[in-house]
């Protein structure tokens, strides 16, 4: 699930692009490739993840699962994440191929029916396992899914981001625009905005607690999605995270799903 955050940056550049660069637009694009460029390199990654459920009157039940994640050349990320608890989704594995601007691939295997279900490349703004996320939140945010915009700069919490407004430009998103406010010394999200199909505000993403890995790359310990207009928030705490740990392509095909342990 790196995807939430590789997820919502859909961000790649040279540093000093961005002092000349001439429009917003520039701009955005030059921080976006910026941000992928210094994410670029893990080569794979294992973490797990307790994730927290809360309806809109404060109900909560929480999910545990375990993920594993392949960076890819010349494309985008797989992913897979394996449920382990409670009982009536364990087992439950999901499978994420992603792509540019081709619709990306993905698989939810159910135990309970022994068989795998495709996700239609259609329906990628539905719901992930009833959490808030989307699929599509779920997949690395290639460079070429966007369109860029740089805002103005702005603090949260006393540090200095980039406010970077992205387009997506691949079919049938579930949203018109993301706002992303993007830490200027780690070039990773902290505030992320969703506007829905309306250009209405749908969701906030907040991720903090990052700690750096291999003395380069930074990962959230803690993320929030809260949904407006249900009133309803998925909260991810992450740990155990473990990077270039000779993870192969087999690990991620298909038949993976229905071993996944």
């Amino acid at each position: 699930m790196h995807k939430l955050f590789k997820l919502l940056i859909g961000i790649t550049f040279l540093l000093p692009v961005i002092t000349s660069a001439e429009t917003p637009e520039e701009k955005g694009l030059a921080i976006a490739k910026e941000a992928d460029r210094r994410d670029t390199g893990w080569k794979d990654q294992t973490a797990s993840l307790d994730m927290t459920l809360r309806n809109r009157h404060g109900k909560e039940s929480t999910r545990k699962t375990h993920n594993k994640t392949l960076e890819m050349k010349n494309d985008g990320d797989k992913s897979l994440s394996i449920f382990d608890s409670p009982r009536d989704v364990k087992g439950t594995a999901f499978l994420s191929f992603t792509h540019a601007l081709k619709p990306d691939e993905q698989w939810l295997y159910l135990p309970a029916l022994k068989r795998v279900k495709r996700i239609s490349s259609s329906n990628k703004s539905g719901p992930f396992m009833g959490s808030e996320f989307a699929y599509e939140d779920l997949s690395s945010q290639e460079i070429e899914k966007y369109t860029y915009k740089y805002l103005r700069g702005e603090k949260i919490d006393g540090r200095d981001c980039f406010v970077i407004e992205r387009i997506p430009a691949y079919k049938h998103s579930g949203y018109t625009k993301m706002i992303t406010w993007l830490d200027k010394e780690m070039y990773q999200p902290l505030k992320i905005e969703f506007y829905d199909r309306k250009k209405s505000l749908l969701k906030t993403l907040t991720s903090t607690d990052y700690k750096q890995y291999l003395g380069q790359y930074w990962r959230p310990t803690r993320m929030s999605m809260i949904n407006h207009q249900t009133k309803k928030s998925t909260d991810l705490s992450w740990s155990n995270y473990k990077l270039n740990t000779g993870l192969k392509e087999r690990d991620f095909d298909r038949n993976s799903l229905k071993r996944a342990r």
